[in-house]
């Protein structure tokens, strides 16, 4: 500035003209202000009217839909309004300020998100000191996940506590630690996230609740859960070897609901089978034990019509098996038979195959020798 008053002063020096007085300006000015307050109707009153007006109406303002006003008096709680146009006492004895309650507000812990190329997508940008949280068992893992929240009450959300995104974004951290710190990491990798996700929210909302914030956890969601980069190779071998495991369990489940109920069967119909030929042979021992009882008995009250009647039964039985081959020979027949043990026979060369084919068979010529009249 000072070397464009020196260029000014220098053209006005070769122009001849005289150097204008920078004091006297601002009194040309003000000469000319005065001069223009003066010929308003009403003069410096008009001004102050006007001005008080305006001072006055920027006491009014407006309460959105999705908002609530709270009106402050030289800085202190005064009163709530709800959706609409409302007045208040200006600057600086009263001011309102109009959170919005019904917007659901979001905090990212572990991550930062940001729009993509495309303006869809969004490109997440870990942050390690946030996400790398203790398990109960003592391993490291990588939580990121986000709050969902909603203003409940706008007082205690603007004058409870300070900066609240961050106070909320602090308290879902440590709630997340602690919940992580009961739970074992198997569980928090597979089935257990939804439970974590739960005990969260409510651990979360009962800080909040103490701290008097004024919100609403409206959910806690997960967005990734994995190992460190530095492990996550060897997780996976042992989630494959834990698949693995359930794999072959499962087969052996299967094989052993397959044979058992087979081998329990065969074991009932064994037990059946033996009980039954216990009780068959048991039966006809006794039956055989009491008929002897009684035929000896009968035998001793009458000892030779016993003895014919057992001959006679004998016999039938004997010439009633139509397996065995008979040749009945008359007394005088039966005296000049030769009795005939087939010895030949009976060795292992040209013997039968079945013992039982060689076995002598003394019983057709023993009656015809020993009998009484060819009687036993």
């Amino acid at each position: 500035m000072n070397w464009d008053w020196e260029k000014l002063s220098e053209q006005k020096r070769r122009q001849g003209s005289p150097l204008p007085d920078p004091g006297r300006i601002g009194e040309d000015l003000g000469k000319k202000l005065s001069d223009f307050k003066l010929r308003l109707p009403g003069g410096p009153k008009i001004v102050v009217l006007v001005v008080a007006l305006l001072w006055a109406a920027s006491g009014i303002y407006i309460v959105e839909p999705d908002e609530a006003g709270v009106v402050q008096r030289f800085g202190a709680y005064v009163y709530s309004t709800g959706p609409g146009p409302h007045y208040h006492l200006p600057f600086p004895i009263e001011t309102v300020k109009t959170p919005k309650v019904s917007q659901v507000r979001r905090v990212e812990i572990g991550f930062r998100s940001a729009p993509g190329r495309d303006g869809a997508s969004t490109q997440n940008r870990s942050v390690p000191e946030e996400s790398l949280m203790l398990t109960g068992d003592e391993n490291i893992v990588d939580a990121q996940f986000s709050v969902q929240y909603q203003i409940n009450n706008p007082v205690d959300y603007l004058f409870r506590i300070d900066h609240p995104d961050e106070t909320v974004k602090s308290a879902a951290e440590a709630a997340m630690r602690e919940v992580m710190g009961d739970a074992q990491i198997d569980s928090v990798l597979t089935s257990g996230k939804l439970k974590v996700q739960t005990d969260t929210k409510v651990l979360l909302q009962s800080m909040l609740d103490r701290y008097g914030s004024g919100v609403d956890v409206l959910a806690v969601q997960l967005q990734d859960v994995h190992p460190p980069k530095e492990v996550v190779e060897a997780f996976k071998d042992v989630a494959s070897a834990r698949e693995d495991k359930s794999r072959f369990i499962n087969e052996a489940d299967a094989y052993a609901n397959d044979i058992l109920p087979k081998a329990r069967g065969r074991a009932a119909a064994i037990l059946n089978e033996a009980t039954a030929y216990r009780e068959q042979v048991s039966r006809r021992a006794k039956g055989g034990a009491d008929r002897f009882t009684a035929l000896r008995t009968e035998y001793d009250k009458a000892r030779d019509v016993t003895r014919e009647r057992l001959y006679i039964e004998g016999m039938e039985s004997l010439l009633s098996n139509p397996e065995l081959e008979k040749t009945i020979l008359n007394d005088e027949a039966a005296r000049q038979a030769v009795p005939y043990l087939p010895l030949g026979q009976l060795g292992p060369a040209a013997g039968p195959a079945d013992p039982a084919a060689a076995r002598p068979e003394p019983a057709k010529a023993e009656p015809a020798k020993a009998g009484k009249g060819g009687r036993p």
